[in-house]
């Protein structure tokens, strides 16, 4: 009987370029955060005044110096950053006496009220907003944004209407149809510290390395040309203890270092024979072994040698962007997102409609350094939106959504959150190609 040859899959060409848009190479703390929110201004005013002028073409632009020469019957228009008072915000102060158990502290995962209080300020002034025809509960701290109105008699600025810098322009328009650019897929919270679906975790490694699956399957899987592993590999949340426990918690972090060592490792076997088949690209997450501060570095090579060693291995940033088979692809492993839910909105705002305003507003972690902890800058704002990406992300949501948003201009975004993979056992498949997308479960039930 005639022996017939084993069929051969190949993977689809894979083309990357990482930006490097968000690469720390020098550490500075001496600047003062004020820094950032002043190149944050500067690199979007021009956008939001061109904006401006389109919307409100009668109405003349002046600074908020300028208006105590003016008359509550002027409207105009001022530019500026927007700053949301919150009495129910993290404050330092209160963070010390909690640890000191001085005043008990209830912990909040919601810190917008109908107290809040906006303003707008410049390089120099801030002046109140007030007015019903905005919803302060739209807007977070750090956005850069034109407002018509009139100042009152007492200071205040009554605002009429508001806009922002929108959508970034796409310096090209490619035809993505001329050929094929393949699948990729993306993953988050693995958290292997606490996923007991280790069935799922393997079915997802045969899987992607074919070693299940009819034909078609693995000619589809084949057709992947890389993995985008979006934060909380390692663990996706911490415990935390107090100043009164203190020796209790020395020795629980003792615990907690050997088995950070421990998962490490065990994510380093996870990836070893995935990244032999296909090429990942591992971006950190909160509560990853690097530091929390944003952009969060890649991991260090030294905590996961084998898969380190291959050419096909990217260690990136969080937040990170880059090209994948000229396809621009943006995301975060989930820290701006969940924390503008957490400040900005008294209402059930789906995660998807706030990472589609972070593009309306031209900026990925707008809420940091002010309730996300970011490294101070004193020349640029990384963060600043200059790419329209094709593809723009954020894992470890609750659940999977999409959308393809159409912005004014023609350019076209696939909106995905990516849930939890410890929770749900789904990660999200995107063509490249049309930018279509599905979830695919890997749960055993």
């Amino acid at each position: 009987m005639e022996a017939h040859s084993p069929l051969v899959y190949r993977r689809k060409l894979f083309k990357f370029e990482d930006f490097e848009k968000f690469k720390i190479s020098l550490k500075h703390f001496e600047q003062q955060y004020s820094d950032i929110y002043i190149s944050r201004l500067r690199a979007l005013k021009d956008h939001v005044l061109q904006k401006a002028k389109l919307k409100w073409t009668s109405n003349e632009i002046v600074t908020i110096s300028e208006l105590a020469e003016r008359n509550e019957s002027n409207t105009c228009i001022i530019v500026g950053t927007l700053y949301k008072h919150q009495e129910l915000k993290p404050s330092v102060l209160r963070e010390i006496s909690e640890e000191l158990q001085l005043v008990t502290q209830p912990s909040k995962v919601n810190y917008a009220s109908f107290k809040d209080v906006l303003y707008l300020e410049d390089e120099t002034l801030r002046i109140k907003l007030v007015g019903n025809h905005v919803n302060i509960q739209d807007v977070v701290t750090g956005l850069v944004c034109a407002v018509l109105g009139h100042v009152l008699e007492n200071g205040a600025f009554s605002v009429i209407d508001w806009c922002f810098a929108g959508y970034c322009p796409k310096l090209s328009i490619l035809d993505h149809l001329l050929e094929e650019k393949g699948k990729i897929l993306i993953i988050s919270g693995l958290d292997l510290a606490n996923n007991s679906q280790s069935l799922s975790l393997n079915l997802l490694s045969e899987w992607i390395t074919g070693m299940i699956g009819c034909k078609k399957i693995q000619n589809e899987v084949a057709s992947i040309v890389c993995i985008i592993i979006a934060g909380n590999s390692i663990r996706g949340s911490i415990e935390t203890h107090n100043h009164k426990k203190y020796f209790q918690t020395k020795a629980h972090n003792e615990v907690i270092f050997k088995e950070a060592a421990m998962l490490t490792h065990k994510l380093d076997d996870f990836l070893h024979p995935i990244v032999q088949c296909c090429p990942i690209i591992l971006m950190p997450g909160e509560f990853d072994p690097t530091c929390h501060t944003l952009p969060q570095q890649s991991l260090h090579p030294c905590i996961l040698p084998q898969c380190c060693r291959f050419k096909n291995f990217y260690g990136v940033t969080n937040p990170w962007i880059g090209s994948i088979n000229t396809r621009i692809v943006a995301g975060s492993s989930g820290q701006p997102i969940m924390d503008i839910m957490k400040v900005a909105s008294l209402v059930n705002i789906s995660p998807l409609t706030w990472l589609e305003r972070t593009l309306l507003w031209r900026h990925y972690a707008p809420t940091a350094p002010d309730t996300v902890p970011a490294y101070p800058s004193s020349k640029i704002d990384p963060f600043v939106i200059t790419e329209c990406p094709d593809i723009y992300f954020a894992g470890n949501m609750d659940k999977y959504d999409t959308k393809l948003l159409t912005a004014d201009e023609g350019q076209v975004v696939r909106l995905i959150c990516i849930p939890k993979f410890s929770e749900t056992q789904i990660g999200v498949l995107v063509d490249l190609q049309d930018l279509k997308t599905w979830p695919i479960s890997f749960s055993i039930d």
